[in-house]
């Protein structure tokens, strides 16, 4: 009994694999399946800049430890940016940012802004974040920059303070 159950549950199932027309799924264009993950473009809503894997995790950085003082609005609400005297730099605004090389963005986040003769409540994070966080921050800033980021054509010192 056992065996005839088994042959017939064998050949239903052949049945139904063979004897079934199946329709094969077409990949979509979509550029969105390519992408790590997304973000909104803050000038535009509409239009969804992709994100690699680096450019996602320094997204992710960016929302726990930048937010509050490097955007408009925070997933929360209002961000704290418009207290702070001087008001820190939007993240996506590339008319300054783009200006400078990454190793600068780099050494302001880790070393603080009193480094590079910035704000001192700019706080140093090169205790709390590794060096390829605070890579992953910067290449988050660069794909969200308005205008676009274009590498600069002569590299700057690392540690130069301004």
């Amino acid at each position: 009994m056992r065996r005839c159950v088994l042959l017939l549950l064998t050949f239903l199932a052949a049945g139904f694999s063979s004897g079934c027309k199946t329709k094969k799924l077409v990949a979509s264009a979509d550029p969105l399946h390519e992408a790590y993950d997304s973000e909104a473009d803050w000038n535009d809503p509409q239009r969804m800049i992709l994100l690699t894997y680096d450019q996602a995790q320094g997204k992710r950085i960016f929302y726990v430890q930048c937010v509050w003082c490097h955007a408009d609005s925070t997933p929360a609400g209002p961000s704290n940016r418009s207290n702070l005297k001087p008001m820190p730099v939007l993240m996506n605004d590339g008319t300054v940012l783009n200006g400078e090389s990454d190793d600068y963005l780099e050494n302001i986040i880790a070393l603080g802004g009193s480094f590079v003769s910035k704000s001192a409540m700019m706080l140093p994070y090169g205790q709390m974040l590794t060096q390829q966080e605070i890579q992953q921050v910067v290449a988050y800033t660069r794909v969200i920059a308005q205008p676009a980021y274009q590498p600069a054509t002569r590299p700057q010192p690392k540690y130069t303070p301004r």
